[in-house]
C-alpha cells in the first residue's frame, strides 16, 4: 500500500471518527440498531427506511471502516453533503461542524485527476 493511500485511508478513518463524535454531541448517536429490513433498503442513503444519522451511523461509518480495515479500495466519489443539509436542517441546535466535517468527508473521497 502507497504511502498516498495510507494517507487518505487514515484522513478518512479520523473523519469518520469526528463525524461519529458530532452525531453523539447532537444527540443523533442511537445505541439500538434499526431492524435488518431497515438496514437492505435497496434506496440511496436509505431514505426509505432510516433518517439520515441512522445510515451514517449503521451503514455508511461500519462500511468504510471495514474498507479501511481490509486495506480495500475506497470509493473514488462520494457526495452525502447535499442530502445532509436537507436532512439536518430541521434540528433545533447547530449542525455546522457536522456538515463541515461531511463536506471535508466528501472531498476526501473525491478523486481529482
Amino acid at each position: 500500500m502507497t504511502a498516498l493511500i495510507k494517507d487518505r485511508n487514515k484522513q478518512v478513518q479520523q473523519l469518520l471518527a469526528d463525524i461519529e463524535q458530532q452525531l453523539i454531541q447532537l444527540d443523533l448517536w442511537r445505541s439500538t440498531p434499526p431492524s435488518a429490513e431497515a438496514l437492505v433498503s435497496t434506496e440511496p442513503f436509505c431514505v426509505d427506511t432510516l433518517a439520515l444519522s441512522e445510515w451514517l451511523q449503521w451503514v455508511l461509518i461500519p462500511r468504510m471502516c471495514e474498507l479501511i480495515q481490509r486495506q480495500m479500495p475506497l470509493p473514488g466519489n462520494c457526495n452525502i453533503h447535499a442530502i445532509a443539509e436537507e436532512s439536518f436542517k430541521e434540528l433545533n441546535q447547530d449542525y455546522s461542524q457536522l456538515m463541515q466535517l461531511i463536506k471535508d468527508f466528501d472531498e476526501s473521497l473525491t478523486v481529482r485527476h
